[in-house]
């Protein structure tokens, strides 16, 4: 998929500008009123947590304490299931596009996929979506998970998730795009709750956000902020998409990858010009280069060097009395009574391995 880049207003305060669309994203503890959400029309998206790491383990056993806490959990993973579906429904009646995230953990990626999958039921215009918290393999899941991780909800379903990070695990999946080849190609959905993120957003690898969670809990409170919502709490996470309601109705789900992007050289930006860089706000655009050759290629480019100099070194044929080796003083009788002529000498097919014959020369003398 290609989406197109986001301008250089997107990254400053996109939120002002009443042609952006919003997206909600809630968790199980957000209240919302559904009658009051409806009332804001920019609101085109609701976006709910769906599973969190793996399901509770299926049978209870252990002591008395052990078997409270596996109830207690299967209890609040009914319910989380049940609130998720109606609000489904409920969003869905009212004209909002729908998505579920899921919370990576650590472990098993391909069983946290399925759990995604099994819970959120997803239909072919449901937006789904993997949260990745922190880069910390210890608290959440690892990058090298969440790549098979991606890789198996495609395998069942067909289309690939957004990516929901903060800005420094995106600089790194961007800075390392050649390791993390699915991640750094998935729309990207960027939290960072400052109001300009044009010095911080990865532009090497996304050239634009599909949605920019600029309000939550963090700078969200009873006296101000960014944004609120009618009928959800002050910490409801609000979320910018770069475009209008319609556009982003019509790009919804994001199920594809975006557009590889060329390498850059950060150190020479093409000329800008002094008026354009006082007014501020622009977008630097960067001599390409070409990408680093993969190990194959490299593989190949050697073996062709080394058969172009193997080549070099062999001696050309002079015919078929030549095949075997012979003493110094034969082959002196020989050149002298039989020279051959430059054209039988290219005449003689070689053998691009070995210039010797295997087979014994029995030509009578």
């Amino acid at each position: 998929m290609a989406l197109a880049p986001a301008q250089a207003s997107d990254f400053s305060e996109p939120w002002k500008n009443t042609d952006r669309a919003l997206v909600i994203d809630a968790y199980e503890y957000n209240p919302i009123d559904w009658t009051e959400l409806s009332t804001d029309k920019r609101i085109v998206g609701f976006i709910n947590k769906a599973s969190d790491g793996m399901p509770p383990a299926y049978f209870c056993f252990g002591d008395e304490t052990a078997t409270r806490l596996c109830k207690a959990l299967w209890k609040r993973h009914a319910v989380a299931q049940e609130l998720f579906q109606t609000r489904k429904v409920v969003a869905k009646a009212l004209g909002l596009k729908w998505g579920a995230y899921h919370l990576a953990r650590p472990g098993n990626p391909v069983g946290q996929a399925n759990n995604f999958i099994n819970f959120a039921k997803p239909g072919p215009d449901d937006l789904l979506a993997l949260d990745i918290e922190e880069d910390d393999p210890t608290k959440w899941m690892s990058l090298e998970d969440a790549e098979e991780f991606v890789r198996h909800v495609h395998r069942r379903i067909g289309r690939f998730p957004v990516l929901y990070t903060n800005g420094k695990t995106a600089k790194h999946i961007a800075d390392n795009k050649y390791k993390y080849r699915l991640l750094s190609r998935l729309p990207l959905w960027y939290a960072r709750y400052k109001p300009d993120i044009g010095v911080h957003f990865p532009m090497g690898n996304w050239q634009g956000y599909a949605l920019w969670q600029f309000s939550a809990k963090a700078n969200c409170g009873r006296f101000r902020c960014p944004y609120r919502v009618a009928g959800t709490p002050n910490d409801i996470d609000v979320n910018v998409a770069p475009m209008d309601a319609a556009a982003l109705r019509a790009q919804w789900p994001f199920g594809g990858l975006i557009d590889a992007q060329p390498d850059y050289l950060a150190s020479i930006p093409l000329p800008l010009s002094r008026a354009a860089g006082l007014a501020g706000n622009v977008t630097l655009t960067y001599a390409t280069v070409a990408p680093p050759p993969s190990f194959t290629e490299m593989v190949a480019m050697f073996s062709a060097g080394w058969a172009k100099f193997r080549g070099s070194l062999q001696m050309p044929a002079v015919g078929t009395a030549l095949r075997l080796p012979r003493r110094i003083a034969d082959y002196l009788g020989w050149l002298r009574k039989e020279k051959p002529s430059a054209s039988a000498v290219e005449a003689v097919p070689t053998d691009p391995v070995s210039t010797a014959s295997t087979e014994l020369d029995r030509t009578p003398r």
